[in-house]
């Protein structure tokens, strides 16, 4: 199911790989509310998801992770909220310190945008 504590908080869980995810999505893949979602935004101040331009909460696939995570240690390893402030607090502060490189070769990444952009439009169509 999960990596274990000493290695990366990536879950071996698997969801569609795009771009961002609204809170509907995200609630669906972590198994849990969307107000439980809000709550712990509120609760941990590494998590952050941005927010569009009509305020809806858009979360990337880092988020989710997050997110999977987050409810692996309060539910399975029964953390509390300060323990699981304090388990992730650390890991976050390095992960920002460090910029995400995407190792995909740039002609991947260039055919995935361009896969979601024909999704979309064939959304707005």
């Amino acid at each position: 199911m999960y990596k274990s504590s000493h290695e990366s908080i990536k879950p071996y869980i698997s969801f569609p790989d795009k771009l961002f995810y609204k809170i509907g999505e995200v609630s669906k893949i972590v198994g849990v509310e969307p107000y439980v979602l809000r709550y712990w935004e509120t609760e941990f101040p590494f998590l952050k998801p941005r927010k569009n331009r009509s305020g809806q909460r858009v979360y990337i696939k880092k988020d989710v992770e997050l997110l999977i995570a987050i409810k692996r240690l309060l539910y399975q390893e029964r953390y509390t909220i300060e323990g699981v402030r304090k388990r992730l607090g650390p890991e976050m502060a390095q992960a920002e310190s460090k910029p995400e490189q995407d190792t995909r070769p740039p002609a991947r990444v260039i055919e995935h945008v361009k896969k979601r952009l024909r999704e979309i439009l064939g959304q707005l169509s």
